[in-house]
């Protein structure tokens, strides 16, 4: 089984020819729902009063809700507008809400979880969830520049206490204050992360690992919507299809690398999660031997 925690969020997102409001979202939630396409998948997370009863039924056709928290108060809300080329997204408001002072408890079935990951979360919350779990094999954690710009310290103990991070590129040298990404990635392994994956939007990622770097291109797309949650669906599909292997083999690890791109290039095709609830596993299988065409040479 594999763990995700983070958050649960009802975002707004403002994009060109769109705007959603209060639909479905959270790092958390993204990743999870991408993992669970490999491996059955718990969720960490909490939301408010007013989170929709048809939000928590999509939930839980996807996911374990043993760990989901119902709080008085509001559900954390995220809102973003992107740009006319939708690779700049600008952020109007975060509200923590119910998140602002969680104290999350790891469930008694989750605590033998073996892959664990940590979505873009508070830090200081993410090292006292991990220290809960009884023997974590792998463990990969995200962070965002809200956190790195309010929590820089912390996310730096974070980064000491899991086996790989994943970032974007200008969150990575904004974290470390680096401006190539090689240095970026080698100052994060210097601070204890034995992987790093530094994502690169539509141009892929770049996995790094003591002296191998092993770059992967994005899945190439016409049609781009809304690129909310694709960072998360990477992630979430990186570890989830590592935890269906129970491997944390090289070789598997540049796998799920291929399989990150994949399933966030479904996540980017629609509006919110309706890219990655409509998927069947033939069509991530379908799309994976696509991008192996692509690569190949």
């Amino acid at each position: 089984m594999l763990t995700v925690f983070g958050s649960t969020a009802l975002d707004t997102i403002r994009t060109p020819k769109k705007i959603l409001k209060d639909v479905l979202g959270g790092a958390a939630t993204f990743a999870a729902i991408s993992a669970s396409n490999f491996v059955d998948t718990g969720l960490i997370a909490v939301v408010g009063k007013d989170f929709p009863e048809r939000y928590h039924q999509i939930l839980a056709k996807y996911l374990d809700l043993r760990g989901l928290t119902i709080k008085d108060g509001k559900t954390f809300r995220y809102d973003g507008s992107y740009d006319k080329t939708l690779s700049t997204r600008e952020t109007l408001k975060t509200e923590l809400n119910v998140l602002a002072d969680f104290k999350p408890t790891v469930p008694q079935e989750y605590k033998k979880s073996q892959f664990v990951y940590l979505a873009n979360n508070d830090p200081d919350q993410n090292l006292m969830l991990i220290k809960e779990f009884d023997k974590v094999k792998f463990s990969m954690c995200d962070t965002i520049e809200f956190w790195i710009s309010t929590k820089r310290e912390s996310v730096i103990k974070m980064i000491k206490a899991v086996d790989a991070v994943v970032i974007n590129d200008e969150e990575a040298k904004l974290l470390t204050k680096e401006f190539n990404l090689i240095k970026c990635a080698k100052k994060m392994m210097e601070w204890g992360a034995k992987y790093v994956i530094i994502k690169k939007g539509e141009h892929g990622s770049m996995m790094f690992f003591d002296d191998v770097v092993f770059p992967s291109a994005g899945f190439s797309l016409e049609d781009v919507v809304d690129p909310t949650g694709a960072g998360d669906s990477f992630a979430g599909a990186m570890i989830g299809y590592l935890a269906s292997k129970n491997s944390v083999k090289l070789s598997e690890i540049k796998k799920a690398v291929v399989y990150g791109n994949v399933l966030g290039s479904f996540a980017v095709e629609r509006y919110g999660l309706d890219g990655l609830l409509q998927i069947k596993k033939t069509d991530i299988m379908k799309r994976v031997k696509l991008y192996e065409k692509m690569i190949r040479f």
